[in-house]
C-alpha cells in the first residue's frame, strides 16, 4: 500500500510539473511585464497611507505629479481628514510648488527630474535584481485572493555577483514569489536575511530580521502598481551600533494622468 502511495505522489508530481511552463520562462515574462508597469507608473496620481512605526497612526497623501517629478500633500491623519483651515494650506503650499517649479529654468528642472528618475531607478534595479540573485524552484499553484499563482521559492544563487551595494543585501536573502498564471504579475514578494551580510563601503552589516514585503494589483489602464510595501530592517553601523528601521505604505486610488503637467 505505502509503495502504491508513493508511486501515485510521484505521478501527480510528474503530471503537475508536465502541465506547468518552465520557471525560467515564468521568471523572463514576468520581468517583462514588471518593466512595463515601471515605465507606466509616472503617468499616475494616487494616494499613500504611512504607517507609524509603532503602528498606531498614519498619514496620507495625495501623490500628484507635477511638471514631471511628484508633489505629496497631506490629506488625513489617523484616517481622519484635514480640517478646511489645514487643507487649504495644504493646497496652498501645492499651488506654490507647482508655481515654483513652472519658473525653474531648464537646468534645475532636468536635475529636479533626474533626480527623481535616479531614485525611482534604483528601487526598479533593485527588483529585477532579485530574478538574478536568487535560484527559483516551482512549489505549487493556489488562489491569493482573487488571483490564480504559482508561487515559486527563491534561495541565493551560487556565484551571485551583486552590481552595486544596495544589491549586497540580496547574498543572505531567501524569499517567495506569487506569481499570476494569466498577466505574469507579481502579486506578491517576500523576502528575508537568514544570515548577516556585510555592506562594503559603509562599514555596516545586515542582521536576520531584515525583511520585506511587495503587493501588486492591477489598476487603470491595465497595468499593475504597488499596493503594499512593508520593510523591517535590522543592522549594525560600523557593527557595533545598532540601527532598526520600519516602514509599512499603502498605495490606493490610482488615477491616470488628464494632462503631461499633472495639475
Amino acid at each position: 500500500m505505502k509503495g502504491f502511495l508513493a508511486l501515485l505522489a510521484i505521478s501527480s508530481a510528474t503530471v503537475f510539473a508536465a502541465q506547468q511552463p518552465a520557471v525560467q520562462t515564468i521568471i523572463e515574462k514576468s520581468v517583462e511585464t514588471n518593466r512595463a508597469d515601471f515605465e507606466a507608473a509616472p503617468h499616475f496620481n494616487y494616494k499613500e497611507r504611512d504607517r507609524d512605526s509603532d503602528g498606531k497612526g498614519s498619514k496620507t497623501y495625495q501623490i500628484t505629479m507635477i511638471d514631471g517629478s511628484p508633489y505629496q500633500r497631506l490629506i488625513e491623519v489617523n484616517g481622519k481628514p484635514l480640517s478646511a483651515a489645514q487643507n487649504q494650506d495644504e493646497m496652498k503650499k501645492q499651488e506654490q510648488e507647482a508655481a515654483r517649479r513652472r519658473a525653474e529654468s531648464s537646468d534645475q528642472k532636468q536635475k529636479r527630474i533626474a533626480d527623481y528618475e535616479k531614485g525611482r531607478q534604483q528601487d526598479h534595479d533593485m527588483m529585477e535584481q532579485l530574478t538574478k540573485a536568487f535560484d527559483f524552484k516551482l512549489i505549487g499553484t493556489r488562489k491569493l485572493g482573487e488571483f490564480s499563482v504559482w508561487q515559486l521559492k527563491a534561495t541565493p544563487r551560487h556565484g551571485y555577483n551583486p552590481p552595486n551595494m544596495h544589491a549586497q543585501v540580496l547574498t543572505g536573502m531567501q524569499g517567495q514569489l506569487w506569481i499570476d498564471q494569466k498577466t505574469y504579475q507579481w502579486v506578491k514578494v517576500t523576502a528575508e536575511v537568514i544570515h548577516p551580510v556585510s555592506i562594503d563601503g559603509i562599514l555596516a552589516r545586515v542582521e536576520p530580521g531584515t525583511r520585506f514585503e511587495l503587493e501588486m494589483a492591477p489598476i487603470a489602464g491595465g497595468t499593475w502598481q504597488t499596493t503594499h510595501f512593508s520593510m523591517k530592517s535590522e543592522a549594525k553601523v560600523m557593527v557595533l551600533f545598532k540601527h532598526n528601521g520600519q516602514e509599512d505604505s499603502t498605495y490606493f486610488s490610482y488615477q491616470r494622468l488628464r494632462s503631461s503637467g499633472g495639475v
